[in-house]
């Protein structure tokens, strides 16, 4: 019975190893691309984030774990969902794609967003890891921005949230010599400005360049708003009113918890701790970011108690090593 019952389990997953075997085979061989790879095997690969037999969140969540190699735990926090949740929602994903045949669509446009958002929740696991030591994985970013100039070597047409998506992440990760001092976490006001990739910063403000008077979109924003502090001289001299218009903009087009706290971080930058304090109000988001930013408004507004309190549940909720020794030397500063 013992055998029976293993062969009969064995049976049930073969197609499902089949499936992540042939992806990460495929995923390997694509993004080692020494130039022999054929464009048809590059575009194979990107479209698999969006399957047509998959919901995009799922398409998502199995490109990441299957051809970046994200830990599960990490793309958990990045859907804001427990660790079993995305587990389970993996295994369902493999059990749909098992069988199917990837074909070429002749029409590309239906998915180009949905692995638009891959790219950049790939990008995120790098540049903000979840767990672990490090304070970015700049190897996973990097192979998520060639994942997406793969995307966009291919589309046949100009469209601005792929233009505008690449443009966010290379200002996003020019600057990563500079978030990081002898294994320590740096932020962006006190960063090295010299250390950044002005390469990167002068490309990505090219691609943007075109797109800067068209009707506002959710990358486009995201990207200006960067690209606001990449022209700032100094962290001083950054325009956190033009900032703070951006984020109004962002959060008509597209509202969600992350953007209310980074308007927030804006809106105290631009004004006072007190503001940015009144724009947390009533916002709820899993993880250590929201009683950071309030530990470190409160701290600015001098009401260090609530703060020490603050910086406690941050440092509670926070996974990622080198975030979590910053909260820690912020809270004893108190």
């Amino acid at each position: 019975m013992d055998r029976l019952r293993s062969e009969a389990v064995a049976a049930r997953k073969l197609p499902l190893l089949a499936v992540e075997t042939s992806l990460q085979e495929e995923a390997q061989r694509v993004m080692a691309d020494d130039g022999s790879v054929p464009l048809d095997e590059r575009l194979r690969l990107v479209l698999l984030c969006a399957h047509p037999s998959l919901a995009p969140e799922s398409a998502a969540a199995l490109t990441l774990r299957l051809v970046l190699g994200v830990p599960t735990e990490d793309v958990a926090r990045l859907f804001l969902v427990p660790t079993p949740t995305m587990a389970a929602r993996l295994t369902r994903a493999r059990k749909r794609l098992a069988g199917e045949s990837f074909v070429i669509p002749t029409d590309l446009a239906p998915r180009l967003g949905v692995v638009a958002d891959v790219a950049y929740l790939a990008f995120t696991s790098g540049y903000a890891p979840g767990s672990g030591p490090d304070v970015l994985r700049a190897e996973l970013a990097g192979e998520a921005i060639r994942l997406f100039r793969v995307l966009r070597s291919v589309v046949p047409y100009d469209d601005v949230e792929v233009d505008s998506l690449l443009a966010l992440m290379l200002l996003q990760h020019s600057r990563r010599d500079a978030r990081v001092v002898d294994g320590r976490l740096v932020l962006l006001p006190d960063q090295d400005r010299t250390r950044w990739h002005a390469d990167e910063v002068a490309e990505a403000l090219e691609v943007l360049r075109p797109w800067v008077g068209a009707p506002p979109s959710p990358y486009l924003l995201q990207a200006l708003i960067a690209a606001e502090h990449a022209i700032a001289p100094t962290a001083a001299e950054t325009a956190w009113d033009r900032v703070v218009r951006r984020y109004d903009e962002l959060l008509a087009l597209a509202d969600s918890p992350v953007v209310r706290l980074n308007r927030a971080v804006a809106i105290a930058e631009s004004s006072d701790a007190a503001a940015g304090l009144a724009a947390l109000d009533g916002l709820v988001l899993p993880g250590h970011r929201l009683p950071a930013v309030r530990a470190e408004l409160l701290a600015r507004a001098g009401r260090a108690a609530e703060a020490g309190t603050a910086y406690d549940e941050a440092i509670g909720r926070c996974s990622n090593l080198a975030e979590r020794a910053h909260l820690i030397e912020r809270r004893a500063q108190l």
